[in-house]
């Protein structure tokens, strides 16, 4: 059951990467024209949870590579662990990457944003 439960939240964040596109595109067109009515969308209550979501979600990732990494590293499992491709290895290379520039941007923007604002 769990396992099901896992694969409809990744079916659900596929779902909504066209969302996320969508609000990025009308956050840029906000920023460049300065239009009110697109500004809304780069307001607080979707800014604050969509940079929680992000930071929640590399953290996750880093953990599950973190996780993965120790137990494939253990003794008692190396003899029913099959080498690692390097492709998966390149793979779990590039979450970790992704990951960690996901978290330096979202302090960034935090940085940014607190030195104009004066307000996170």
């Amino acid at each position: 059951m769990f396992f099901i439960l896992l694969q409809s939240a990744c079916t659900a964040v596929t779902a909504l990467s066209g969302l996320r596109l969508l609000i990025g595109i009308g956050s840029l067109a906000a920023a460049a024209t300065g239009a009110e009515v697109l500004a809304s969308i780069h307001g607080d209550f979707i800014r604050i949870p969509m940079e929680l979501l992000a930071i929640a979600g590399s953290l996750v990732n880093l953990y599950v590579i973190w996780r993965i990494r120790s137990l494939r590293g253990r003794p008692s499992s190396r003899w029913r662990v099959r080498p690692v491709t390097s492709a998966k290895k390149r793979a779990e290379t590039i979450q970790i990457a992704l990951a960690v520039l996901t978290l330096l941007l979202v302090f960034a923007e935090l940085t940014i944003h607190f030195h104009l604002h004066h307000s996170i």
